[in-house]
């Protein structure tokens, strides 16, 4: 017996001193090995996270790096249309858009003396028929294509005045009267006067009633 525990003690140290560095033999019980082994699996499970970080960072810096290029894409596009477009002359739109839309007054003025003078008008029926009849010119000159050339040049100074409402109206329904009576010119004529006669009526209405309130 005690022969036989002096060769497994030989043979231990043998395997000691034939093991790598930081290997040592296993104890009875297998408890070397064990501790070998949770080492082994601590550091293949750091080595693991390890790369899981390294993976979520070079995604975030391709992220990163795909949003500056689009950025400097969208810069560099922009600056080539700027590149073409020409600078805006506010002075000179303003002061185009004051002179039609003046002139434009000075016509509604003219026809308000000659129908007073003329017809006997007086009052709100004078105020009707000078409105239907700038719009009666409205309508007619965007027919013939007019309107449209005199808007790209004022400005406001055309749509502002009543006649620019008469434009907006003529213009949709001259548009879409090839897709037909009922779904072309009737549906689409106030596509862009619809909002100004809704907003102009709910505007109306707050001003009336706020006068109302106030004067109770």
């Amino acid at each position: 017996m005690a022969e036989q525990q002096g060769n497994a003690a030989s043979l231990r140290l043998g395997a000691e001193k034939d093991a790598p560095a930081g290997f040592t033999a296993a104890e009875p019980g297998g408890t070397g090995g064990a501790e070998q082994a949770g080492a082994g699996g601590k550091a293949a499970q750091s080595a693991g996270q390890g790369g899981e970080s390294g993976k979520a960072g070079g995604q975030g810096a391709l992220h990163s790096d795909s949003a500056q290029l689009r950025n400097r894409v969208n810069d560099n596009y922009l600056a080539y249309v700027r590149s073409f477009a020409q600078p805006t002359k506010h002075f000179h739109n303003c002061l185009r858009a004051f002179i039609v839309g003046g002139l434009i007054c000075c016509v509604g003025q003219f026809l308000r003396i000659e129908f007073a003078t003329l017809l006997g008008l007086s009052g709100d029926e004078l105020a009707g028929a000078v409105s239907m009849a700038l719009i009666f010119l409205g309508c007619l000159l965007t027919g013939l294509g007019v309107y449209d050339r005199i808007g790209k040049a004022a400005g406001a100074g055309s749509i502002v005045p009543i006649t620019g409402f008469a434009n907006s109206v003529a213009s949709p329904a001259l548009e879409f009267k090839a897709e037909g009576m009922i779904t072309g010119l009737a549906a689409k004529m106030f596509v862009v006067a619809g909002p100004i006669i809704v907003y102009g009526v709910l505007s109306g209405t707050a001003v009336g009633l706020i006068y109302y309130l106030l004067s109770l």
